[in-house]
């Protein structure tokens, strides 16, 4: 009898509705601000007193149902042959589940802050120096971000990737001022591009640049992190008040760019779907199965006429002949639009989040898989990070003519043909995870992610001892330092059906899984076995 395997990695260094088409100026239609030599120096001077301290003592971080225990790097390897030789190099490469994908070119134009942080134990309260402005990315295919840090006490690292990510998979989820951050980015720099008039407005005196990224980062981290932060300099501080007491909170913006749901399943001869396209652009291209003369498979509307194009609501299918054996195809859709001020951008390894301040046109993606048996249960498999229970939702659908069966953490889970169910694995806050679902004829599916929910604590640990010039001093960003902490180990990024439609090939799971947890050494290996319709037990 065949088996049907997932295997989990999880790493110890890894720590980790819709609304109006968004409006403000465009932020790159000139040359993007960069630190003048000035600033330079200012970097470089605030990284000679650097804080020499990356520990945190978990102020802030909710807490979560950990896994087991942390998996042997060898599982990596058993990963790859259990898959068979048949599984295509692109199927292991996860996309997001859609819209901008970037590259973090570092902070660009910045002034200072000091964040005051309670002694403990007794001791006296801290303070801390450390540079507060916007962020850059370079978005993958073309285009241009700019963002504020939501996660002060995470270290960002060195040309991070980073995802357009949901509010609900981030701190903002469970952030009642999620909200008023968006009205703070809608109302100030860079948005607010006339200094002039954010000076009047706001009260403070003369603005500059810098000092303007520097008082609206101030009042976002005050609602991001909780955090008893002032800048610097008194203008900026006045307008870090002033937008503190004026933010109201305005509703999430939508994506970019998603496919909803990212996996579907069903029978050869039928029109698989409907994937719909969630967008707030005007229209997106939209691409094929790459072998689609070979296979026959066209992407086609409701009426069953192939498109190449197509608009916000707009329903898509898979059309697979009657004669195609067992497998999978995906389509892609893109286009190039703003992306919305207010959008979450999450890293793919344990780096800060980050808010979207501003977007040139951009390049903006997203993928959808369609899976189709002969026989049996025709499963589509989909995963997203839950934050609010803590863990990862593992979603399958059954389109087929038998029920699905699977077990996971110890409890038996059928379902009907037709039906949907979702069920969420536990993971630890700021831990890594990496699945891999292989079966029969070559069938591979990947989701590898990081958990990272909420923001972090302290980054100076009370009681310290440091030197009185580094008392005050955190580790500096210049154009790719990280803030406020030293670059750590890059891990397994979020990526697959997390937020991603992940990989699959050809033959889906016949009959059903059943997940076991084995520990190995340090790490925990999660089997997944085929059973048989009949119920017989797995082999």
């Amino acid at each position: 009898m065949g088996h049907l395997s997932l295997l989990a990695r999880h790493s110890p260094h890894a720590h980790h509705a819709r609304g109006p088409r968004p409006e403000g100026n465009p932020v790159f239609s000139a040359p993007a601000v960069s630190a003048r030599p000035s600033d330079a120096q200012a970097g470089h001077a605030a990284r000679g007193r650097a804080a020499r301290t990356g520990r945190t003592s978990g102020r802030g971080r909710g807490v979560f149902r950990p896994v087991a225990a942390l998996v042997l790097s060898g599982l990596v390897t058993a990963a790859a042959t259990l898959a068979g030789a048949g599984v295509a190099a692109a199927d292991d490469s996860g996309r997001h589940q859609g819209g901008a994908a970037a590259v973090l070119d570092g902070l660009k134009t910045f002034d200072n802050a000091v964040l005051r942080m309670p002694g403990e134990n007794g001791a006296p309260a801290r303070t801390q120096e450390l540079p507060a402005g916007l962020f850059e990315m370079t978005v993958d295919g073309g285009g241009k971000l700019k963002t504020y840090c939501i996660d002060l006490h995470n270290p960002t690292q060195d040309q991070a990737k980073y995802l357009e990510t949901p509010w609900a998979e981030t701190s903002l989820g469970a952030n009642r001022n999620a909200g008023k951050i968006r009205w703070i980015l809608q109302h100030s720099y860079p948005q607010v591009d006339d200094l002039a008039a954010l000076a009047e407005a706001a009260g403070t005196g003369p603005l500059t640049e810098r000092t303007a990224a520097a008082g609206t980062q101030v009042a976002i981290w005050r609602y991001s992190d909780g955090a008893d932060v002032t800048a610097s300099d008194k203008h900026a501080e006045k307008l870090a008040d002033w937008l503190q007491k004026s933010a109201r909170n305005v509703a999430e913006p939508r994506a970019s760019l998603t496919l909803e749901p990212a996996a579907v399943s069903g029978r050869a001869g039928e029109r698989l779907g409907p994937v719909t396209v969630r967008t707030d652009a005007d229209q997106v291209s939209v691409a094929p199965p790459v072998d689609a003369a070979a296979s026959g498979i066209t992407v086609t509307d409701e009426k069953g006429t192939p498109v190449t194009s197509a608009g916000d609501g707009a329903r898509l299918y898979f059309d697979v002949p009657e004669a195609s054996a067992d497998g999978s195809a995906s389509l892609t859709v893109q286009t190039t639009t703003s992306v919305p001020v207010g959008r979450a951008f999450a890293g793919t390894t344990r780096t800060q989040t980050q808010i979207l301040a501003g977007s040139s046109e951009s390049t903006v993606s997203a993928r959808a898989t369609a899976t189709w048996s002969e026989t049996g249960p025709a499963p589509a498999l989909t995963a997203r990070k839950n934050c609010a229970a803590g863990g990862v939702d593992i979603t399958a659908a059954n389109r087929g003519d038998g029920p699905f069966t699977f077990e996971l953490g110890g409890t038996e889970h059928t379902v009907a043909a037709g039906a949907t169910e979702t069920v969420t694995l536990p993971v630890a806050e700021d831990q890594a995870y990496d699945f891999t679902i292989t079966g029969p004829g070559g069938f591979r599916k990947s989701f590898t992610g990081v958990l990272d929910c909420a923001t972090s604590g302290s980054v100076i640990a009370a009681g310290d001892d440091l030197p009185a010039d580094e008392d005050s001093g955190i580790n500096a960003q210049s154009a790719r330092d990280s803030l406020p902490a030293s670059t750590g180990t890059a891990t397994s990024g979020l990526e697959g059906d997390l937020a991603a439609t992940g990989g699959s090939s050809t033959t889906p799971m016949i009959a059903a899984l059943a997940v076991g947890f084995l520990v190995v050494g340090g790490g925990t290996l999660f089997v997944l076995r085929r059973k048989e319709a009949a119920g017989q037990p797995g082999a």
